[in-house]
């Protein structure tokens, strides 16, 4: 198996950070801590940082009908608005001495606020952040401009912007219609006008409680740093729990694909289905082998990457998640926090060239067909399952990103990531791995998204049936060539009415 950068790097990392300083342990709720019913996640170590992760078990899921983005937009305004005491402006000029900010994420399931201060500057950082959550000052101004943000991504960055990202977003829209994921994590256009401030403020009282509030703290803070916390966040009401049950969506029998009609130079892709796997399940760490094999983020080692791009140079990477993994396009690792009871096994095909659009869809299929039929071999799985366990370390490089894992972790009811993975990946076994495939891995109710400018051409491309050959413009080998003559035929089994145009002005509306 071919070595390359990320490899490397991943060598780098395992040189030069070794494993006991980079995974300290982690408290949950130490003993003796004043809890009110707060729980928290702790990793106190002598790092001159002290990292806050302040997790509410909220998010898009709990939008009401007709308001969503609400979620959304009360996190924006508690990261991005100002406190009763200080504006927004206020409080950056602040922060900028200290060389540190609140980052805040929200996802379906769980709403995130994040930072990093040196120790020294802790009491002035901790005192601006506990304003901000726990005292915002709901502003109009503030209001009207993060919902005007919010509505800026959804119309201009991803419909009119991004291709690669509104694909693999629609996705999930198409995946989970009618499901409390069916929609877009910053909400819906439409929705989002018709929000007001007074939304924002009873979401706000109604999910940001203890109940719901994990507190996470890693770094060198003072011992009684951690009680001084919970004791000032024990001014949220008590409220209840957020647990909505999360079914899994109700799809309609038979394959179908949404072709969204954008002015654009290119087709993106993006297909997938759902799963009834998460983090923690039994058959988890296999379905993560598979993906990881099939189509690695970023490794041009995965078998999808060397079949469409380094064998036909059909576009810049081809690769397979079974988590949700946003803004894919702009960073190597998946952020943490975004844990969900729900997941789909998706395949992120990035755009190719329009004439070549079909042929790059029937080439995902026919070798998704070849997994699921033929399985994986002995030697990708120990090559694969080799890369996997050394991969954890990747993911928790940082001591904010081995916090984040660490909250994750509380959500699954699982150990710290990198022993839970490389624990249960020793365990596996070929036959395991391949009987996942075969148990998990479907084609009859795949969803696919393509954004492309010639919409009804694609349409009928598709449905005809006709050949879709993809000429070189240098030779190749006789076994490639072979192979796709059978590809250009592959059957792409569809009812006529499967296949549907959605002007991009209709999405996310």
């Amino acid at each position: 198996m071919r070595r390359n950068i990320f490899i490397a790097t991943l060598a780098l990392t395992l040189t030069f950070a070794p494993l006991s300083a980079t995974l300290p342990k982690i408290y949950a709720q130490e003993k003796g801590m004043e809890s009110n019913k707060i729980e928290t996640v702790l990793a106190p170590n002598r790092a001159p940082l002290v990292t806050f992760r302040i997790l509410f078990l909220t998010g898009a899921a709990d939008d009401p009908k007709g308001k969503e983005g609400v979620a959304a937009l009360t996190a924006a305004m508690l990261a991005k608005g100002g406190s009763r005491e200080r504006s927004y402006d206020q409080i950056v000029e602040a922060m900028y001495p200290m060389a540190t900010s609140l980052d805040w994420q929200a996802d379906k399931e769980m709403t995130v606020f994040s930072g990093t201060t040196h120790v020294d500057n802790l009491e002035r950082y901790y005192a601006l952040i506990r304003e901000m959550l726990l005292d915002p000052g709901f502003r109009q101004e503030d209001f009207t401009r993060l919902k005007t943000d919010a509505i800026n991504f959804l119309k201009v960055n991803l419909r009119a912007g991004n291709d690669e990202e509104l694909a693999k977003e629609y996705l999930y829209n198409s995946i989970y219609a009618g499901h409390p994921y069916g929609h877009n994590n910053l909400g819906a256009v439409g929705a989002l006008d018709k929000l007001t401030l007074d939304d924002v403020r009873d979401f706000y009282r109604r999910h940001y409680t203890r109940a719901n509030l994990v507190i996470g703290l890693a770094g060198g803070y003072p011992s009684e740093f951690p009680n001084k916390v919970v004791s000032d966040f024990a001014r949220l009401p008590e409220g209840k729990r957020d647990q909505l049950k999360i079914a899994a969506p109700k799809l309609t029998p038979g394959a179908r694909i949404e072709l969204i009609q954008r002015e654009t130079r290119s087709t993106a892709i993006s297909l997938g289905f759902p799963i009834d796997v998460k983090r923690g399940d039994e058959d988890w760490a296999a379905l993560a082998l598979v993906a990881s094999y099939f189509g690695q983020h970023r490794s041009s080692n995965s078998y999808l990457y060397q079949k469409l791009r380094e064998e036909r140079g059909l576009n810049y990477g081809d690769y397979a998640y079974i988590e949700y993994f946003p803004r894919g396009m702009f960073q190597f690792t998946p952020d943490p926090n975004l844990g969900r009871e729900r997941q789909i096994f998706q395949i992120w095909i990035r755009p190719v060239e329009p004439q070549n659009a079909v042929f790059a869809l029937r080439a995902a299929l026919y070798e998704y067909d070849k997994l699921v039929k033929d399985g994986m071999s002995r030697e990708a799985f120990d090559a694969t399952r080799e890369f996997l366990i050394k991969y954890a370390n990747i993911l928790t490089q940082t001591q904010d990103e081995r916090l984040g894992y660490a909250l994750d972790s509380r959500y699954y009811g699982i150990p710290e990531f990198g022993a839970y993975l490389r624990e249960r990946l020793s365990k596996l076994t070929l036959e395991d791995v391949n009987r996942v495939i075969r148990d998990h891995l479907r084609t009859e109710n795949m969803r696919i998204v393509m954004v492309t400018k010639d919409a009804e051409g694609l349409r009928d491309a598709i449905l005809s049936g006709r050949p879709s050959p993809i000429t070189y413009l240098s030779p190749k080998s006789k076994e490639i060539l072979a192979e796709d003559k059978v590809i250009e035929t592959y059957p792409i089994k569809l009812k006529p009415d499967a296949v549907v145009i959605v002007p991009v002005e209709q999405v996310f509306e």
